[in-house]
């Protein structure tokens, strides 16, 4: 059993040291990226809506 808390010690030690390695962005950096995430995502998102709006429309016309 002490071996396994010594494991443990072990693992988060050494994840202490690699988050100290990590190039964390400033806020302003975070703030356009997350915009430019969430532009991204609306812009995907409104394409493939209006496809699976036209490729239904298209279907009805079709089946009908």
């Amino acid at each position: 059993m002490a071996d396994f808390f010594k494991k443990m010690q072990r693992f988060f030690h050494d994840l202490k040291v690699e988050l100290k390695k990590v190039n964390w962005p400033a806020r302003r950096e975070l703030s356009v990226f997350t915009g430019i995430v969430i532009a991204v995502i609306l812009a995907v998102g409104s394409f493939f809506w209006i496809l699976d709006t036209g490729f239904t429309a298209a279907l009805k016309l079709i089946i009908r």
